[in-house]
């Protein structure tokens, strides 16, 4: 199509603004005619109410699904990960197989969580069966660690509810403030000492079909104080959250390189450490969970043409080599706080461009444009893999049952 991409966004970051300007994108209004809108949460609210009766155009295109919370609330993402096992165990899937204990062999790759306060109930009922583990709890609307804190005695949770009748907690009733409470990682790997966890991206064009594509240049956060199981230190966010803007707080911040490693540096640590065959299966496993989640939240996913998103994953990996999936966000950071951190988020907004705006031509929904893979720059295309885990399980996922460790495929 002739012309100039006209572009808007609402958030102010130099990653974005460059990479428009390189390509000589024309800035206009959100009241003009636009063609590429970068916009915040708060932003596709409005434009997807129903009040407004907004209608996107063929030529426009926006970086938000009308209904990404699906995925990127904390406890929807749980109900939605909860409902899919549940469907896929009806259907007899070999996905859903469980161990003599009702454990799922394949799909446990979220902590056991509650919604509170309408779980509590359950909550304390599983409480009581391990009285010594640790539990942590988070809003389910809020970002960057805030409002988050661990417990390990009930009273402490029925404290908070009692200090929260007035607010958090009657509000959570009502749906403006619900919490999750999930059980904490308390092994994870430690890299000096101290806890980390990764942050990776994913974009995905489409849900049905799902077409999702991971981007190799994630990096890993890590907290600044070493990390202890200890109950006397579970105050301690320095020691528990990996959340920079927590740790940018603290004394031993790095602001250098940010107490950030790149998920290369991680990949050949693992290598020197556990070698290149279990390496390959954590990140196998990684890969595994992301396009899980998409396919739990994928059925109520209201999958706009005009739409794409860049998801930020959060994993951590426990001492056993294990990945957790932590959360999704639906607006990763694209704040730069060292120069690797402004080089990595500016290549990641040029390669998501590349493959939403195929030749950064004004965009035509009615088409479904294939990227060829020499324009994918640091993605990989997971279409194969996810459709491949219709009908198997990925070689490279495996049993722990406490006899040798294989790696099976299940067709």
């Amino acid at each position: 199509m002739a012309g100039k991409v006209k572009w808007v966004t609402d958030i102010e970051k130099s990653v974005l603004i460059n990479n428009f300007e390189k390509r000589e994108w024309i800035q206009v209004t959100e009241n003009e005619d636009w063609n590429f809108y970068w916009m915040s949460i708060q932003t596709i609210r409005n434009v997807f109410s129903v009040d407004t009766g907004y209608r996107l155009s063929d030529d426009q295109v926006v970086n938000h699904f009308p209904n990404h919370y699906e995925l990127t609330r904390k406890d929807l993402m749980i109900k939605n990960i909860k409902r899919y096992r549940k469907e896929l165990e009806k259907e007899g899937s070999p996905l859903a197989e469980k161990d003599e204990n009702g454990k799922y062999l394949y799909l446990d790759f979220v902590p056991v969580t509650f919604m509170l306060p309408a779980d509590y109930n359950l909550f304390v009922e599983e409480f009581r069966k391990n009285p010594s583990n640790t539990w942590i709890m988070k809003p389910c609307g809020k970002a960057q660690g805030k409002g988050i804190f661990l417990i390990n005695k009930l009273s402490q949770i029925k404290k908070w509810s009692r200090d929260s009748r007035t607010s958090s907690f009657v509000a959570a009733s009502s749906g403006k403030e619900a919490y999750v409470i999930s059980l904490y990682i308390d092994n994870p790997l430690l890299i000096g000492g101290k806890k980390f966890d990764l942050r990776l991206y994913v974009l995905v064009t489409t849900y049905r079909p799902l077409k999702c594509y991971m981007y190799k240049l994630g990096f890993c956060r890590f907290c600044t104080v070493k990390y202890t199981p200890s109950t006397s230190e579970l105050d301690n966010m320095f020691v528990h959250l990996t959340n920079v803007a927590i740790q940018k707080h603290g004394d031993d911040y790095n602001h250098v390189h940010g107490g950030k490693w790149t998920v290369g540096n991680l990949r050949l640590y693992l290598e020197s450490t556990r070698g290149k065959e279990v390496t390959s299966r954590v990140f196998d496993q990684i890969h595994w969970i992301v396009v899980q989640s998409l396919k739990a939240v994928a059925p109520v996913m209201n999958n706009d043409k005009h739409c794409f998103e860049c998801y930020g994953y959060d994993i951590i990996i426990d001492d056993k080599l294990k990945p957790w999936l932590i959360e999704v966000n639906a607006s990763p950071s694209l704040t730069s706080s060292t120069a690797n951190d402004r080089i990595l988020k500016y290549n990641l907004i040029n390669d998501t461009l590349n493959i939403v705006t195929p030749n950064g031509e004004i965009p035509d929904c009615r088409w479904n444009c294939s990227t060829p893979r020499e324009a994918l720059g640091n993605y990989q295309n997971n279409q194969h893999n996810t459709i491949r885990t219709d009908t198997t399980i990925r070689t490279g996922l495996h049993r722990n049952t406490g006899k040798n460790t294989t790696r099976t495929q299940l067709l």
